[in-house]
């Protein structure tokens, strides 16, 4: 009989030590994956760049909803026309106007959210943007493409660094998941998103926050865009372990 007992006391702790370690990792994994206004600039992020502007719509609603402000969102969509051109990017602006239209005729009131600072005057836009480019990629970006056009170089580093990521209401994280989400859900870039993945590493995203980037991706946006992600992060991880 004491044998007996002894076995069901064992089988009872092994069972309640085993749901403790699934709840742990649960936790983890939720502690782990990006929250609900870092999925928002996930998705906000893809509808613009793929165009598909009533997914958009729901997308800003439910960014609203989970507390990204006015300015926050904003700052995304005007980040989008340096990677999916200005026509989408002012049709994403467009939708968001209606979306606000729409809430505020319901008596919703979203918080709008600081106003970026003005940049630094005591340094040129492309000493700026080139201090912050350094920063994100860890190292100074170099290459063959932009000795053979200087003015894609100087273009990079005093706009999109100095002038976009220069502002200060959106933070790098941010911005990162909203460029690789925005990369992922167009063709033919997979070399600008593996340079992506490595940058939001830099930033301080885990390998966690990615896959949970493309685990959103994967079920609001799209199974195709998702695999494709997941293998050039696949590869951004084989690289980063060596």
């Amino acid at each position: 009989m004491d044998k007996e007992i002894t076995a069901f006391l064992a089988v009872i702790f092994t069972s309640m030590f085993s749901f403790a370690t699934i709840s742990d990792a649960q936790n983890m994994d939720v502690n782990q994956a990006l929250n609900a206004k870092q999925q928002s600039i996930v998705t906000i992020a893809a509808f613009t760049a793929n165009g598909d502007l009533q997914k958009l719509k729901t997308a800003l609603n439910e960014g609203l909803d989970a507390g990204l402000t006015v300015n926050e969102i904003k700052e995304v969509l005007v980040q989008m026309y340096a990677y999916c051109g200005f026509p989408r990017s002012l049709n994403g602006i467009s939708t968001f106007m209606s979306v606000m239209e729409e809430r505020g005729a319901k008596g919703i009131k979203d918080e709008i959210g600081k106003e970026a600072s003005p940049l630094p005057t005591n340094k040129s836009r492309i000493e700026l943007g080139t201090e912050i480019q350094t920063r994100l990629a860890g190292r100074p970006v170099t290459g063959a493409i932009y000795t053979f056009t200087p003015a894609i170089d100087q273009f990079l580093k005093s706009h999109l660094f100095g002038d976009i990521f220069g502002r200060d209401n959106l933070d790098f994280q941010s911005r990162e998941i909203a460029t690789i989400s925005a990369l992922a859900s167009m063709e033919g870039v997979n070399s600008q998103l593996q340079a992506h993945f490595n940058i939001g590493f830099n930033t301080g995203l885990t390998e966690a926050q990615m896959r949970s980037l493309i685990s959103v991706l994967e079920a609001k946006v799209g199974k195709k865009d998702a695999g494709n992600a997941y293998e050039i992060l696949g590869k951004v991880l084989s690289n980063r372990a060596k």
